[in-house]
C-alpha cells in the first residue's frame, strides 16, 4: 500500500470534490472546512454505518438529537465553564498564540524565531453567543462543545418514554464547536466538528466489564470498515492526565502522517454527570429499579469518535497508488458501504445511440437506490481511472454485446476482475455485493 502524505490527500480531496477550504475566495477561514459533493456522501455514509451498527444493530441503544444551544446552567453544572480550558501562551514579538502543551517553550517561536513568551494562562474554548435582541450577561449562551450533556439532562425522559432497563445506551450524532487555540492537519483539529457519541448507562459495579466491552467494540468497528490493525494503538491515560470526572480513559490512537494521535476515546465517566445535574437542577436523574424498589444513579461508559477525524482516517486508509501501463494509478479503496459513489455506468461508445439509450436506462434504474454516476467522455480506460480515484467500487460497461443478449460487464475496483451479468439483475447483484463481507486488498 502506497504511503500517503497529507499534501497528496489534501490535493486529491480538493481536486475530486471531497473537501474544500472554507471561504476560499476570501482567503479561507481557519479551523473550518466545507465538504464537497463526494465529501458529503462519504461523511453521510460514515454516520450511517455508525448508526446502523451502534443503534440498529443492537437492542439496548436508542437515539437522540438535541439542540446545539442549551441553558447556560447546563455548562455550569457540568463543569465546562470552569474546566473546559486549554493552556494558552503568546509570543510577545509576533503575537501568535499556541497551546502551551503542544509547543516547547524552551525553544524560540516557530513563527518569528525569537524567544519571548508570555506566562501560561487557561483559555476557555467554548464559543459564547447571545440569545435575544440585547447582548448582556442575562442573554449569554454557548455553542455546545460536546454532544453528551443533553443525553444526561434527558436521561430520565428517554428512559421512561422508551421503557428501558439498565444497562442501556443513548446515541447521538451532532455538531459541536470548540474555539481551538491552534487548528491544523486538515480536518483533524477543527473549530466546527461533528461527533458520534454514545452514553451507556450501567449499574455501579458493572462499569469495569462494560468499559472493556465498549473498548473492543470500538476497535472492531474501525477494523470492520478497513482500518488496518497495525495503524492503531491504545493509550491509557495516567491518573494525573485524566479528565477530572473520569475513572478510566483509553484513547484509540492512529498513526497519522504527522504522528500518532487520538482517533477515538472511551471513558468511564462514573455517575459524575447525572449527579451534577441532579444537584444543580433539583430534578432527580436516577433509575428506579422496579424489582428491588431501589433508586440507582448509573455509571456511564462513553465511546466517542469525531465524524471528521474518522473520515480523515478512512481517506488515509483508502489511498493507494500502483503502477499501470499509463503510469501511476491512484485508487481510493473505501469499504464499499462507505464509498461515496457505488456504481458508474459507462457506454463503451458514446456515438452509438442504442448503447447510450440502454446505458441511460440502466443508470436511471440504479440511481434511485444509491449514488450512481454516468460517464461517456474519453476512452473507457481513462474513465475507469477517474472512478478509481474517487473510490467507486464497481463500473458497469455497456457494449455491443449488451444490445444482443442484455448482459453488461461489471468491473471490480480492487481486483479489476470483470464479470458478465444480466442487466435486469444488476441492482440485486450490486446490493448483494454491498451486503457481503469486505476485506481490504493485500498490499
Amino acid at each position: 500500500m502506497a504511503k500517503v502524505t497529507m499534501d497528496k490527500l489534501v490535493s486529491l480531496c480538493k481536486r475530486r470534490g471531497f473537501v474544500f477550504p472554507s471561504s476560499e475566495i476570501y482567503g479561507g477561514f481557519n479551523g473550518v472546512w466545507d465538504y464537497g459533493p463526494l465529501g458529503v456522501e462519504l461523511r453521510n455514509n460514515v454516520k450511517q454505518a455508525w448508526w446502523r451498527d451502534y443503534v440498529y444493530g443492537r437492542t439496548d441503544i436508542v437515539g437522540l438529537d438535541a439542540g446545539i444551544l442549551a441553558s447556560p446552567r447546563v455548562w455550569e453544572a457540568s463543569g465546562h465553564l470552569q474546566n473546559f480550558t486549554d493552556p494558552l501562551v503568546e509570543c510577545r514579538n509576533c503575537h501568535n498564540r499556541f497551546r502551551a502543551d503542544q509547543i516547547d517553550l524552551a525553544k524560540n517561536c516557530p513563527v518569528c524565531g525569537l524567544k519571548d513568551w508570555t506566562d501560561i494562562r487557561q483559555f476557555n474554548t467554548m464559543f459564547k453567543t447571545f440569545v435575544g435582541p440585547v447582548e448582556g450577561d442575562a442573554s449569554v449562551a454557548y455553542l455546545r462543545p460536546e454532544t453528551c450533556q443533553a443525553i444526561f439532562t434527558n436521561f430520565r425522559l428517554v428512559q421512561q418514554a422508551m421503557r428501558r432497563k439498565l444497562p442501556f445506551g443513548i446515541a447521538q450524532i451532532g455538531k459541536a464547536f470548540r474555539n481551538e487555540i491552534t487548528t491544523g492537519n486538515f480536518i483533524f483539529r477543527l473549530r466546527e466538528l461533528e461527533q458520534m457519541e454514545l452514553e451507556y448507562f450501567v449499574r455501579p459495579g458493572e462499569d469495569v466489564a462494560a468499559f472493556e466491552e465498549w473498548l473492543q467494540t470500538s476497535l472492531n468497528w474501525l477494523l470492520k470498515y478497513g482500518v488496518r490493525r497495525e495503524m492503531l494503538d491504545f493509550y491509557e491515560h495516567p491518573d494525573e492526565d485524566r479528565a477530572f470526572y473520569s475513572k478510566r480513559t483509553v484513547d484509540i490512537m492512529y498513526d497519522f502522517p504527522f504522528g500518532k494521535s487520538e482517533l477515538q476515546g472511551v471513558a468511564n465517566r462514573t455517575d459524575y454527570d447525572l449527579t451534577q445535574h441532579t444537584r444543580a437542577s433539583g430534578e432527580e436523574l436516577d433509575y428506579f429499579e422496579e424489582e428491588t424498589k431501589e433508586h440507582v444513579v448509573p455509571y456511564v461508559i462513553e465511546p466517542s469518535i469525531g465524524v471528521d477525524r474518522a473520515m480523515l482516517v478512512f481517506l488515509l486508509e483508502a489511498y493507494d497508488e500502483e503502477p499501470d501501463k499509463e503510469g501511476l494509478r491512484t485508487v481510493m479503496r473505501f469499504h464499499p458501504r462507505l464509498a461515496p459513489v457505488k456504481v458508474a455506468v459507462l457506454p463503451l461508445v458514446r456515438r452509438d445511440e442504442a448503447l447510450v439509450e440502454l446505458s441511460q436506462r440502466i443508470y436511471r434504474a440504479l440511481r434511485g437506490e444509491m449514488l450512481v454516476l454516468y460517464d461517456e467522455t474519453a476512452a473507457v480506460g481513462r474513465r475507469y481511472r477517474r472512478q478509481d480515484e474517487i473510490g467507486t467500487p464497481w463500473c458497469v460497461t455497456v457494449d455491443s454485446q449488451s444490445l444482443q443478449d442484455g448482459t453488461v460487464t461489471v468491473r471490480d475496483r480492487d481486483s479489476m476482475a470483470q464479470d458478465r451479468i444480466p442487466a435486469d439483475g444488476l441492482l440485486e447483484e450490486i446490493q448483494r455485493r454491498l451486503r457481503a463481507p469486505w476485506q481490504r486488498p493485500q498490499s
